[in-house]
C-alpha cells in the first residue's frame, strides 16, 4: 500500500501525547466523523459524498486526513472521530473494555498492492532464513509478513526484521542497503523499472487477508444506529457507482482523496491492486455471529501474530471487534 508513514505502529508516549491534544476536540455533533490514511481503498467515502448519496441516506458526514491511521485511532479513543478507516488485523491491537468499537463494513481487499521484494537469487520464502528484512514493525505489513512466515512453517526467530517506514524499505531495498523489503505500490513497480531485484509474492496470493474495514465507536452504533446504516448504504452504492461508471468514479475519488493520488490514472493504476466490496462480498466476508466468515480466520491469525509479537495481551473475540448487522 502507498504513503509514507502509513499504518506505522506509534511509540506509546507519542500516541498518548496525540491523546490528550486530541481530547481537547471533540468529534462534530451531527455528524460521522471518520479518519483516514491517503489510501485508493477509500474512495468509495468521497465519491458517496460527491454523488450525494450520504445526503439521500439522511448522514452528515466529515472526513480527516491523518498521517498514519494509530493516529485516527488515538483521535478517536479521545472522542475526535467516531470511526477510522483501517485494515481488520491493525483495529485488533487497540481494541479493550476502555476504547469499544467494531468494525461495520469492508472498503477493499489489497490484491496485489502489497508485497515483497527481494534480490533476484531468493527463489522462495524459505530462502528468507538468515536474511535482513525491511519492513514496518506493527504495522500490517508486519501482519502479512508474518503470516507468510507461519504459513510456510518459518519461525519468526529466523528472519531478522530491520524496522523501517514501507518507503523506506523499498528506498534501502533499490539502495542495495537490505536483500528484502516488504512495501507496497507504487514501490513494488519501482522495483521491476529499475530492474534491481524482483517481487518475490503480492497480496494478490493472499485473497481476503489484507482488509481495510470501516470501524465505529460503539457509543455512536448505540445511540446513532440509522445514522450508520445510511453512511453504510451511501458506500455500498458507491461501489456499485465504480463498477458502473470507473473511469468518472477515478476522477472524483482522486480529487477526493488526494495526495500522491490526485491523478486519476494514478487512482486508476492503485485501484487495479485492490478489490473493492460490495454489499454481497461484504455480506459473505462477515458472515454472522452463528455462521462467521473469513473474517473470523482473519481474526484468528490476527490474534496470535500480534500476541507473538507482544502487540496485544488477551484475544479478541469476533462478537467484540465485528458487528455484521449493518450490512445484513
Amino acid at each position: 500500500m502507498l504513503t509514507t508513514s502509513f499504518r506505522r505502529y506509534l511509540a506509546g508516549a507519542f500516541t498518548g501525547a496525540v491523546l490528550a491534544a486530541a481530547a481537547t476536540q471533540p468529534a462534530f455533533a451531527g455528524k460521522i466523523s471518520i479518519g483516514h490514511t491517503i489510501w485508493v481503498g477509500y474512495g468509495p467515502l468521497y465519491l458517496a459524498k460527491e454523488l450525494g448519496y450520504f445526503k439521500e441516506n439522511g448522514v452528515e458526514v466529515e472526513f480527516q486526513v491523518v498521517d498514519d491511521s494509530a493516529l485516527a485511532m488515538a483521535a478517536q479513543a479521545a472522542g475526535k472521530l467516531d470511526g477510522t478507516a483501517t485494515t481488520l488485523d491493525e483495529i485488533l491491537k487497540y481494541r479493550s473494555e476502555n476504547f469499544c468499537f467494531k468494525a461495520v463494513a469492508l472498503f477493499d481487499e489489497s490484491h496485489g498492492g502489497d508485497g515483497m521484494v527481494s534480490l533476484k537469487e531468493i527463489d522462495s520464502l524459505q530462502d528468507l532464513k538468515g536474511k535482513t528484512v525491511a519492513l514496518n514493525e506493527g504495522s500490517t505489513s508486519q501482519f502479512w509478513f508474518s503470516y507468510l512466515l507461519k504459513k510456510d512453517g518459518i519461525p519468526l526467530k529466523d528472519v531478522e526484521v530491520l524496522n523501517m517506514s514501507a518507503d523506506a524499505a523499498a528506498a534501502a531495498f533499490i539502495a542495495g542497503q537490505v536483500p528484502v523489503a516488504v512495501t507496497w505500490e507504487p514501490n513494488l513497480t519501482l522495483v521491476k523499472t529499475k530492474n534491481v531485484g524482483k517481487v518475490l509474492t503480492d497480496s494478490a496470493a493472499t485473497p481476503g487477508v489484507i482488509i481495510d474495514v470501516l470501524e465505529i465507536s460503539c457509543s455512536v452504533l448505540k445511540d446513532r444506529p440509522q445514522d450508520v446504516k445510511g453512511f453504510i448504504a451511501a458506500l455500498q452504492k458507491a461501489v456499485d457507482y465504480i463498477k458502473e461508471n470507473p473511469e468518472k468514479a477515478y476522477a472524483i475519488m482522486a480529487k477526493g482523496v488526494g495526495g500522491y493520488l490526485e491523478n486519476p490514472k494514478d487512482f486508476a493504476d492503485a485501484a487495479s491492486g485492490v478489490k473493492f466490496y460490495d454489499k454481497a462480498m461484504t455480506v459473505d466476508y462477515f458472515g454472522t455471529p452463528e455462521k462467521p466468515g473469513p473474517a473470523a480466520e482473519v481474526i484468528k491469525l490476527g490474534n496470535e501474530i500480534w500476541t507473538d509479537l507482544g502487540k496485544i495481551k488477551a484475544p479478541i473475540t469476533y462478537t467484540e471487534i465485528i458487528d455484521p448487522s449493518f450490512t445484513q
